[in-house]
């Protein structure tokens, strides 16, 4: 496999795991309180999830700061596994994320930051 082919297949592997992630927390949302721990969170949305984020998003700064590729690995899974619920709890779609994602490749953030 060439390496634009694979980097192209890991890119589609990556969005279809996120996809996949979302899939189960959003049928999580009408669960009862006890059945899990995204459940609960949803419980308390939208300020549950958004103040777990802002938390993860702390522990990936420490860990991207202490040089610990493990422990930033695995803080970043948290992290995204947090947006997920918060996108969830506000009925977001991933695929909008995705769409605005590509409607900004090609210009220089510089430029797109300007845009907005």
């Amino acid at each position: 496999m060439s390496g634009k082919m694979a980097e192209q297949t890991e890119k589609t592997d990556i969005q279809h795991s996120l996809d996949r992630l979302y899939d189960v927390i959003a049928s999580r949302k009408n669960k009862t309180v006890g059945d899990s721990y995204t459940a609960q969170l949803f419980a308390g949305a939208p300020v549950k999830p958004a103040r777990k984020l802002c938390e993860e998003a702390t522990e990936v700064l420490i860990e991207a700061m202490n040089d610990d590729k493990i422990k930033l690995a695995s803080e970043s899974a948290d992290l995204l596994y947090h947006l997920l619920v918060v996108w969830a709890a506000a009925d977001l779609d991933p695929r909008d994320v995705w769409q605005e994602l590509d409607s900004r490749q090609g210009i220089p953030g510089n430029v797109e930051k300007q845009n907005r």
